[in-house]
């Protein structure tokens, strides 16, 4: 097994790595001959088997960071309340910081001490695809991945179906702009994001009709402050003064250019207070797919599927949280948001 490259953060937690998991224990067994069988595991619940002994082992790939207050936080959030809840019944790692480049190599190291790989974000799709067929006995899940995308026997795609969010929070943009003039922030250009940007300015419509919704600007980068400042600050020398963003790190810098704009901006997928430029926040609970996930396959009811989460899906996971006591907004937000989750509205 190779060592991680400088920049990448690899973490331990729970049982002692000495401990027998089940994926070691099984690939024992059939070493000796006596449960073949399992250790190669069944097409339609993948190669990890509930019933054998030992924790499981959870790798997740977390190519940002654990603190960023954005997708990869809220990820790590839920794998800490699977390590509390679930304790010696689980052995659990995790990898963070991870360049572009690394991705590929860093899922074949956790895939190969791991019965469950979890990979949260939809950057990390093409390099999954690939290593996934290569470990037919682990299981994947993708977070946050194209919702199109085909499973395979062994990987599934948990769907936060962030476009829900988004048009709540364009419907909050517009409801609290001053000028009739919004725009959108997104960080890698994944059709998860593109779909996001729709929904907000559909969301935006929905709730002020008229609103105009600046093009939406793509940084290419989740975790960047500087390029994510200037995007916003192009905005509001334009006349935007509420900015809706899917950023991680990049939160910074916009939070930067609407306190020098006297602007405002929309927060998430972690609340925080309503405080400084913030309208309101987009709530997107990564750690309850990351939890589902590990559930699942301790109660062999994981399924190589497509699985929803968020407003329309009784798994939930979405919100979102008005900064602000205005009844007209709050009486809007509370309607558009019955008519996404009874399906009336599409969000895109």
């Amino acid at each position: 097994m190779r060592s991680p490259r400088p920049g990448t953060r690899t973490h331990r937690t729970g049982p002692s790595p000495a401990a027998p998991t089940r994926r070691r224990l099984a690939t024992a067994l059939a070493a000796a001959g006596t449960l073949a069988l399992a250790a190669c595991g069944t097409p339609a619940a993948s190669g990890t088997d509930p019933t054998t002994d030992g924790p499981l082992a959870v790798g997740v790939f977390l190519p940002g960071s654990t603190s960023d207050t954005g997708f990869m936080q809220s990820a790590y959030l839920g794998y800490q309340r699977v390590e509390e809840e679930l304790g010696d019944e689980v052995d659990m790692s995790f990898v963070e910081e991870v360049a572009a480049a690394d991705y590929e190599q860093t899922l074949v190291r956790l895939a190969g001490s791991s019965d469950l790989v979890i990979s949260v974000g939809g950057q990390t799709d093409a390099d999954l695809r690939k290593v996934a067929p290569q470990f037919p006995d682990v299981t994947f899940v993708e977070i946050g991945g194209p919702a199109d995308a085909e499973p395979l026997d062994n990987l599934a795609y948990y769907d936060p179906q962030q476009a829900e969010a988004e048009y709540l929070s364009g419907a909050v943009a517009a409801l609290s702009s001053s000028t009739g003039k919004i725009g959108f922030i997104g960080g890698v250009e994944l059709p998860a994001i593109v779909n996001a940007s729709a929904a907000f300015a559909n969301g935006a419509e929905a709730a002020v009709p008229g609103t105009t919704v600046v093009t939406p600007q793509f940084l290419g980068d989740f975790n960047d402050p500087a390029k994510a400042k200037q995007a916003a600050a192009a905005n509001f020398g334009v006349g935007v003064d509420v900015v809706g963003q899917i950023v991680n790190l990049g939160k910074q810098g916009i939070e930067q250019a609407a306190a020098d704009a006297d602007a405002a901006m929309i927060g998430g997928p972690i609340p925080g207070e309503c405080t400084g430029p913030y309208a309101g926040y987009v709530r997107t609970d990564i750690g309850t797919e990351v939890e589902y996930a590990v559930q699942a396959v301790l109660d062999g009811t994981w399924e190589a599927a497509q699985v929803p989460f968020g407003l329309t899906s009784e798994r939930g996971g979405t919100e979102f949280v008005l900064c602000g006591d205005d009844p007209e907004t709050a009486n809007a937000l509370a309607t558009l948001t019955e008519s996404v989750a009874s399906g009336d509205v599409a969000p895109y």
